[in-house]
């Protein structure tokens, strides 16, 4: 899935099947944000293979870019890419408040 509505729509050929802050809505919850994220992963090691979708601040996002998580050699990397991309092993990390 890309980032959003606007990345998936701007996408002319090889749409996902949709964007993580729409299925986040669907189900509920909110993407984290990069400092839940680097919370998180005091908890547990997580995305050692993979990779999440944060929430994108609205100065990077203006500019066509997305951030995304993940978790190697013992480390938890911030990187971004344009927010219409996507990779098999990239979704989302979210909360649901009670």
């Amino acid at each position: 899935m890309c980032y959003d509505r606007k990345a998936l729509d701007s996408r002319k050929e090889n749409k996902p099947n949709g964007n993580a802050i729409e299925i986040a809505s669907s189900l509920g919850i909110e993407m984290l944000t990069e400092q839940q994220y680097r919370e998180l992963q005091e908890l547990g090691e997580f995305d050692k293979k993979t990779s999440s979708w944060v929430t994108t601040p609205s100065n990077i996002r203006d500019l066509g870019g997305a951030l995304f998580c993940d978790r190697r050699y013992g480390q938890v990397f911030v990187y971004h890419n344009g927010a219409e991309s996507y990779y098999a092993a990239r979704g989302f990390r979210g909360r649901i408040k009670v």
